[in-house]
């Protein structure tokens, strides 16, 4: 709480106020409500808590102003948290993995037709929603590099979207805790996005179906509509259209992630993608056999794989020495989505050269299972999620 004392003789002179340019989120209140930093915006017209004080026998008068917009601010998010019946919400955001990707044609409009089996897995971000007090979504987060503005898939695009097809005028305070790596191919933005329109639609009691949320995503993104499964999917087109499964394995089935620091662009991925080399497996087989048989090395193709391997050389060069490493250990090793992803199944373990190894620094490792959400839930993160960490952190623990 900024104060200032003004001493005057014939006229009151106030000091210029330099106001701040950002709100900063600083931390959740008790009932959800972000508590906020001195670093708000002052408004036009501040709130002035304290009032004139005199000296009768100088000749001088004193003035004492206390601006405090941060006061302001919060008294009208409590006002909000009284008056709504859901104020705050915390949800958990997990990523996918492609057991198998097949490429099938190129369409007139420039996309490619896939058909793939999409399934959830444990790795996730964490994303904590509030009712904001303000015609305005504010976002904050645990890393640089993410986006705050319209380039935002979770809190603009998705939020906005919501919004205009509902007619929904909530606004929110977002701080979204990010563990899935960009650029990996696991479709962690898809996911914030999915979350954050679930979210809105609880807010709001629920103005839309689950149906209408996965249609409605697709208009901002072709992975979206995925999450809005029960967790196991083929999809097909663009991968908008998604057919529900059973999970085609168990659930408790281990697998390791791998990733380089480097990230794939799935345009220049897509770009250098040719259908005369891509495997001509009919998916549906794929799928049967999965079902069937467990999942395989044979049936865990990935026809952006090649591709990617061109844009990213060492990527296929840490694919090749986990497969020649493992002796075994892994059922399958395959890349996810476009990349930069390599998945281990079968073992929670990745191979030893990966802590020794100086070719492949700072790469990103995580344990995971399968996860799928129960009917009219959201995924729910496991108890025993392991934690994951650049190699770095694993070599300082096991020193």
């Amino acid at each position: 709480m900024a104060s200032s004392n003004i001493s005057f003789s014939s006229r009151l002179r106030f000091p210029s106020v330099s106001p701040r340019k950002n709100f900063a989120v600083d931390s959740f209140g008790p009932r959800g409500s972000f508590n906020f930093a001195s670093r708000s915006k002052h408004q036009k017209n501040p709130l002035i808590q304290k009032a004139i004080r005199c000296n009768s026998t100088a000749s001088k008068q004193q003035v004492e102003i206390v601006y405090d917009a941060d006061e302001r601010i919060n008294k009208l998010a409590n006002e909000v948290d009284r008056n709504a019946p859901l104020s705050r919400l915390t949800l958990f955001s997990p990523c996918k993995i492609n057991v198998f990707l097949r490429i099938t044609k190129k369409r007139e409009d420039g996309y490619h037709d896939l058909a793939s089996l999409f399934h959830v897995i444990t790795l996730g971000d964490t994303i904590k929603f509030s009712l904001s007090p303000l015609k305005k979504d504010r976002l904050s987060t645990n890393v640089s590099g993410v986006p705050l503005d319209d380039r935002n898939l979770v809190i603009i695009k998705a939020l906005n979207l919501y919004r205009k097809k509902t007619g929904c005028d909530q606004f929110f305070w977002i701080h979204l805790d990010k563990k899935v790596p960009t650029g990996a191919g696991l479709g962690g933005g898809s996911s914030n996005a999915a979350t954050a329109l679930w979210a809105a639609n609880q807010f709001s009691g629920c103005l839309a179906t689950e149906k209408d949320l996965q249609e409605w995503s697709s208009e901002i993104g072709s992975d979206i509509p995925f999450f809005f499964s029960e967790g196991a999917a083929f999809c097909t087109g663009r991968g908008e259209f998604v057919q529900n499964i059973p999970p085609p394995v168990p659930l408790d089935v281990p697998m390791v992630l791998i990733k380089p620091q480097e990230a794939c662009s799935t345009a220049e991925v897509y770009k250098r993608l040719r259908l005369d080399r891509t495997s001509d497996v009919d998916p549906l087989s794929l799928l049967d056999k999965i079902t069937k048989n467990g999942i395989s090395q044979d049936v865990c193709i990935n026809d952006l794989e090649p591709p990617a391997f061109e844009v990213l050389p060492s990527l296929k060069r840490l694919k090749q020495r986990i497969v020649s490493a493992s002796r075994g250990e892994f059922d399958a090793v395959f890349m996810s989505g476009s990349g930069s992803t390599i998945v281990g199944i079968g073992s929670p373990d990745p191979p030893g050269f990966i802590y020794n190894d100086n070719e492949f620094p700072d790469v990103f490792l995580a344990e995971a299972n399968f996860l799928t959400r129960e009917a009219n839930q959201w995924y729910r993160e496991p108890a025993t999620a392991s934690a994951c960490s650049p190699r770095s952190e694993h070599r300082k623990s096991a020193a």
